[in-house]
């Protein structure tokens, strides 16, 4: 109603210049930076990682009061506030946009970086939905704004792998949702019943969801493919307890876990079921075991995955590769292992095997090319642990907000050689920068590891100029103070030669200077003198 009749041009906003954004990919020795909260939370630093010692970039007292986070493709880092979110970037790190959301407890970006979705639980209204806001990342505006309702798990929205689509799951409905109008797809809402979980395929737009039996009615697993909403796979499932929904990180195959129930067997019986995405109607293969699951995990750029099963605290670790022909093999089984977690290198081909918490932070290193355990090492109470980008390095950390005690993080190769360990007081959190996806095409991939013998004549001889130029370094500073040390004699040689006649004075005349090589000559004499004498009553000591 109060909308003016005459259009008015609107306002033209300065440019404003955050600097380069990506700066940190052009470092010249390729190195990677990582977030450290410490001082329980007082303090956050960024640090290049050096293979002798963390660079310090930026450090600032009570950046954030909870903790950070790096976002999908390490453009902006994110830190939390009472009133809200702040986004950081560029090389000095400056504020390049907030969020105002009270109370924000978390959040997270959809995989293009464009959007951002908060929670808090303080600001809900029946009328306006504030729960929940969708924040566009480049103009700081809020998008649309949803209730809590019930949902324990954390992203309550879920990103398709380029951002255009984001679904919910309530009570016997999936809805889908699109960028940028933040409207439901199709305006309508799939309804399924009793729907229990969902995913995203991290390379297309299709959402795996599974649905538990109903009377006569088997359990199912579907593929849907959106916007179409068509079915490319359905899978009907007996006897289910629980299933499990684990995509590879590219997208070319899906594991469903599926713990079930079998008559004349105690306990569960589990199945994996293998989807091979990338093939003509989405065949399946199934591999069983009789054994506990403790922990499943996909090789990020490859075909293979690995399992933890057995019993605590010997637990064994079986290495499984899915191939062309329609067949999975089991590579090779690691007995008596210690183990709760699996952590893959995010470049494949090696992994980690950790007892963390619980299991006092035994460390297991893996080569899956040949299978081989590399080595063998523990962080005692180790409580996470994070791959660097590229898969270089690993650090193990012991948190502050896990133990308080023995905080530190160690830096290991990911052969699992140690290379630096580093206490931080009340350290509590490491984070890596993460990095934008490569713009090398498979195939050019292939071409440098096929001419990396080329490659690493190269990296060998700017090894050892960088392990030269350490040296020099040291050499350097050690000469430089050495200088410093003599500079400050002659100084302090100086004065002392200035005071000379204060010296005398003091002492009537007499030149001790001259006299210290007769110091046999010399009568030394002890003076005593009351100053003064306190008396305390025995009983006005309590």
């Amino acid at each position: 109603m109060n909308i003016s009749d005459d259009w008015e041009i609107p306002e033209k906003q300065p440019f404003k210049d955050f600097g380069n954004l990506r700066h940190w990919i052009e470092d010249p020795d390729c190195r990677d930076q990582c977030s450290v909260i410490y001082e329980s939370g007082d303090r956050t630093a960024i640090m290049w990682n050096d293979t002798k010692e963390p660079v310090v970039i930026e450090e600032r007292a009570r950046w954030t009061e909870t903790y950070v986070r790096w976002s999908p493709k390490g453009t902006y880092l994110t830190t939390f506030h009472q009133r809200g979110i702040a986004l950081w970037g560029g090389e000095k790190f400056k504020q390049i946009q907030r969020f105002s959301h009270q109370g924000v407890q978390l959040i997270d970006f959809s995989p293009c970086e464009r959007y951002m979705v908060s929670f808090s639980p303080l600001m809900d209204t029946k009328d306006d939905p504030q729960a929940i806001i969708i924040w566009d990342v480049l103009t700081g505006q809020k998008k649309r704004g949803f209730h809590c309702e019930s949902s324990a798990h954390w992203p309550i929205f879920k990103w398709s792998h380029d951002g255009k689509f984001f679904a919910r799951m309530t009570q016997d409905t999936l809805s889908i949702y699109e960028a940028p109008s933040m409207g439901l797809l199709d305006k309508k809402s799939l309804k399924t019943c009793g729907i229990k979980e969902f995913s995203w395929s991290p390379g297309d737009n299709v959402i795996a969801f599974w649905v538990p039996e109903d009377k006569d009615i088997p359990a199912r697993v579907s593929l849907m493919q959106f916007p179409t909403r068509q079915e490319m796979r359905v899978r009907n499932l007996f006897n289910v307890v629980e299933c499990k929904l684990h995509w590879q990180k590219n997208g070319d195959y899906l594991c469903v876990k599926v713990d079930r129930t079998l008559k004349g067997i105690q306990g569960l019986v589990t199945n994996f079921e293998i989807f091979r995405m990338r093939e003509k109607q989405v065949p399946v293969d199934v591999v069983e075991t009789k054994e506990g699951i403790i922990a499943f995990a996909w090789e990020p750029n490859g075909s293979k995955f690995a399992v933890l099963h057995g019993d605590v605290p010997r637990v064994s670790v079986s290495f499984y590769h899915v191939k062309n022909n329609g067949k999975i093999d089991l590579i090779k089984v690691f007995d008596k292992q210690q183990g709760n977690s699996i952590f893959w290198s995010p470049q494949g081909q090696f992994l980690v095997v950790a007892g963390l918490r619980s299991m006092n932070g035994a460390l297991a290193f893996f080569d899956t090319s040949d299978c081989t355990l590399m080595n063998v090492a523990e962080h005692y109470m180790a409580s996470d642990i994070e791959w660097d980008p590229t898969g270089r390095y690993v650090v193990t950390s012991v948190s502050w907000w896990s133990h308080k005690v023995d905080n530190a993080y160690w830096m290991w190769t990911f052969q699992g050689r140690l290379l630096q360990k580093n206490t931080k007081d009340r350290f509590c959190q490491l984070l890596w920068r993460p990095r934008p996806a490569t713009l090398l095409s498979q195939d050019q991939l292939k071409q440098i590891k096929k001419d990396y013998k080329k490659y690493s004549k190269i990296f060998e001889q700017k090894d050892r100029l960088s392990q030269s130029k350490a040296s020099k370094e040291l050499v350097d500073k050690r000469r430089r103070m050495m200088e410093e040390f003599h500079k400050y004699r002659e100084m302090t040689t100086q004065t002392y030669a200035e005071q000379k006649p204060q010296r005398l004075e003091l002492r009537g005349g007499v030149d001790t200077d001259e006299l210290d090589s007769n110091v046999d000559d010399w009568e030394e004499e002890t003076f005593e003198f009351f100053v003064t004498e306190e008396i305390i009553p025995v009983g006005d000591q309590e």
